[in-house]
């Protein structure tokens, strides 16, 4: 398998780490709050072109033609291949629970330790996942960073799973519970 010549590591797509996190810094110092939803609407229009590179990249890289047809066994391999090549970062795919994906990156592109943050936020990736991930399943996929090196955690941890299974999962974190909690069972009615 001959993966693409990468890009540099301190590039991401074309458009350069600093930026990305002064872009964020200047929507966080403009928009406030808005800065969340802002960036992962440029996250999802994104997803697209992200697509088709890892679908140039995969011919290259592995020989297949349409993203469907990679074995599912080489996907964790592939996207920590395409990642790391374009330059957003290491990544690792683990299941953590049936319905639910982890990405862990301990550098990922997006993250600036320096600028600190009380939440997660990489926004901009979560939306860019969402949209590439879900033209992969070909069905509607949903993303939540929990983990973020903004925040000052070690890593970006990044849950992928239907919409619905995020959607009970984030309910069930607004109750107070770890996002390891809440994949746990749900608690019994008394």
């Amino acid at each position: 398998m001959t993966s693409p010549a990468p890009f540099s590591q301190y590039q991401c797509l074309g458009l350069g780490r600093r930026a990305l996190h002064q872009l964020r810094a200047s929507l966080d110092r403009d928009r406030g709050v808005q800065t969340a939803a802002l960036l992962q609407e440029a996250g999802v229009a994104g997803g697209e072109g992200l697509f088709s590179a890892f679908s140039a990249w995969l011919q290259t890289a592995y020989g297949v033609v349409q993203p469907a047809d990679l074995d599912a066994a080489y996907l964790p391999e592939a996207l920590r291949g395409f990642f790391g090549d374009y330059g957003w970062g290491t990544l690792t795919v683990s299941e953590l629970a049936p319905a639910v994906m982890a990405l862990d990156s301990d550098d990922w592109a997006e993250a600036a330790p320096d600028q600190g943050s009380s939440y997660p936020a990489c926004h901009l990736t979560s939306g860019m996942l969402a949209d590439f991930l879900g033209r992969m399943a070909q069905s509607q996929v949903a993303v939540m960073e929990v983990e973020c090196r903004t925040r000052g955690d070690s890593r970006c941890r990044f849950l992928v799973g239907a919409p619905d299974s995020l959607s009970v999962l984030y309910d069930r974190m607004s109750r107070g519970l770890t996002y390891v909690e809440a994949l746990g069972p749900a608690p019994s009615a008394s």
